[in-house]
């Protein structure tokens, strides 16, 4: 007979490696205390008037819609915002104050929903204006490595321009992290660098040594953080100056450094081993964000199984993971809504509002046909895509439990390095063969478009706007089911229709991408928002939010 003892061991009883043990340590620890209280009870607190709040938080949304981006960035979107209006159009008229101004962007946050009100220690103003402070001192040495802006270049200008405005993003970056500091989630970056930085290699012949471990963690930021490019240069930023602990002169001479700094960090952020770090990382991110979601639901059930009875934690895992599959779907229909909110209300009343005129302008005949297509095409579009947008499979979730495996017990550790290899560079001619064989592609694909809308009578202007549409919404379409492809680490298989799908979709995309880079940047709703109507609404709140204080205080009196 087998001995029982044997029987167990077989099914599995590993060693929960040390990371990962101060994770679940880390976990259960403030799930035992609730949310960490820094500040007791008596600590005054930062107030806002629910009325002036509601105000706030519905242009939040109404500037959420015209200004399309991922849902954990918009609290620092907002915030460069507020500092861009602080610095360049209110300092004009007052003169600069840090706790005026980290007063007034704490205000603001909390009554736009972006900090919960009476929650915000009144000692975190003093943060946030330290942090600032020293942006403006580095702003103000900055100022003294060039001359006036009207002995320069257009060129020159430009340049200055640029850099000012990144020491904003820069400050926006910080304080965003201060805010927002989880630290699950940092111990669970320096977890998985750790592991990172021992398996991934270079080959010998790869002059990119020194920028490995800043790459690893930078695609850790990028992948698992979520963190975009702004958030990324910050941290690429610190990499290149000790900045945490800069004092004045050496301020000064990141100052007159800023060119070269600013220069390095670009080279980071197009590094020619991020694709393959990223294809590595992204796996690692979903394992870690599955571990970590899974010990969150219960610590210490979590823990036990995982010493005792793994089938049980791989049980877990599964639940898990399908959990996530439908969550991602749903997400993905709540991005797919506001991406057609965000095209209906930037482009398309923008476009109808000129099609008419225009048809007519050109006496062309009004087709009304082509105008519902043009109206209802983008959420139709989009509906269709996201539709049947496929989620993970249990081929896929087999795989993330294998990983899992790998960052939780020592005897799955990972014992064969990912040796990266030299970037592929693809000779001139072939580049330029390629991009005929893209550029042709695109053409194809549009002129047999146009052929069929002219069979259902579209004039021109409505074709323009039809394609128009089109590239914009292929490009939105395929990012927003990002979501999605985040937690598909299986590879799809490649099949001949969705090679000629990809082989004339794809151009279509590309398109829609440049023409979404380049068009918000003249995005006329946001123009308006942000220098016609949002300082003067900021100064109307601000006097309600001081007449409510002061009708408190006068019933306090009476009392």
């Amino acid at each position: 007979m087998v001995s029982p003892n044997l029987i167990k061991k077989s099914e599995s009883l590993y060693n929960v490696n040390l990371s990962t043990k101060k994770l679940f340590q880390l976990i259960y620890g403030k799930k035992q205390k609730g949310e960490e209280r820094v500040y007791d009870d008596n600590t005054p607190k930062i107030h806002v008037s629910r009325i002036v709040s509601r105000l706030s938080f519905l242009y939040e949304k109404l500037r959420q819609a015209v200004d399309y981006d991922d849902e954990h960035l918009l609290r620092k979107n907002a915030i460069k915002r507020i500092l861009k209006r602080k610095i360049f159009i209110e300092s004009v008229v007052k003169a600069y104050n840090g706790e005026e101004i980290a007063m007034n962007l704490l205000t603001e946050l909390i009554q736009a929903g972006y900090l919960p009100n009476n929650q915000v220690p009144e000692v975190k103003i003093g943060e946030v204006a330290k942090l600032f402070d020293k942006y403006i001192q580095l702003k103000k040495h900055y100022r003294t490595t060039y001359s006036s802006t009207f002995d320069m270049s257009s060129r020159e200008s430009e340049e200055v321009n640029k850099l000012n405005g990144w020491i904003i993003s820069l400050a926006a970056t910080e304080i965003e992290e201060n805010l927002g500091r989880d630290e699950v989630k940092q111990l669970i970056v320096s977890n998985m660098f750790e592991i990172l930085s021992k398996s991934i290699k270079l080959p010998p012949d790869l002059p990119y040594k020194k920028d490995l471990e800043i790459q690893i963690y930078l695609s850790i930021a990028r992948n698992y953080s979520k963190l975009d490019q702004e958030m990324l240069a910050f941290f690429a930023f610190k990499y290149y100056n000790n900045w945490e602990e800069a004092d004045d002169e050496q301020l000064d001479k990141i100052a007159h450094n800023l060119k070269a700094i600013h220069d390095a960090v670009a080279f980071q952020l197009k590094h020619p081993l991020i694709k393959q770090i990223d294809s590595i990382v992204r796996k690692y991110s979903l394992y870690f964000t599955i571990l970590m979601e899974t010990i969150l639901d219960n610590p210490t059930k979590t823990y036990e199984n995982a010493i005792s009875n793994t089938r049980v934690f791989f049980t877990f895992i599964k639940e898990k993971c399908e959990k996530k599959y439908n969550k991602v779907k749903n997400k993905l229909w709540r991005s797919g809504l506001r991406s057609i909110i965000y095209i209906f209300l930037t482009k398309s009343i923008f476009v109808l509002a000129l099609e008419i005129p225009m048809i007519k302008f050109f006496g062309e005949p009004v087709n009304m046909m082509s105008l519902a297509i043009n109206v209802s095409f983008p959420a139709v579009l989009l509906f269709i895509m996201i539709m049947f947008t496929k989620t993970p499979d249990s081929k896929n979730t087999e795989k993330i439990i294998e990983g899992i495996k790998e960052i939780t017990f020592a005897e799955y550790a990972r014992r064969q390095p990912f040796v990266l290899r030299r970037p592929t560079k693809r000779g001139s001619f072939m580049n330029i063969i390629f991009n005929l064989i893209y550029a042709f592609t695109f053409c194809l694909s549009v002129y047999l478009l146009i052929k069929l809308l002219n069979i259902i009578h579209f004039n021109w202007v409505s074709i323009t706007i039809f394609l128009f549409f089109l590239m914009f919404v292929s490009f939105f379409s395929f990012r927003i089911k990002h979501d999605v492809k985040q937690y598909v680490i299986t590879e799809d298989k490649e099949t001949f229709l969705g090679f000629i799908f990809d082989f004339f979709y794809m151009p279509i995309v590309a398109v829609g991408k440049f023409l979404s880079d380049n068009v918000s940047r003249i995005n006329v709703f946001i123009f308006v928002l942000d220098f016609i109507i949002e300082a003067p609404f900021k100064v109307v709140v601000g006097i309600i939010e001081e007449w409510t204080k002061y009708l408190k205080e006068r019933k306090e009196d009476l009392t």
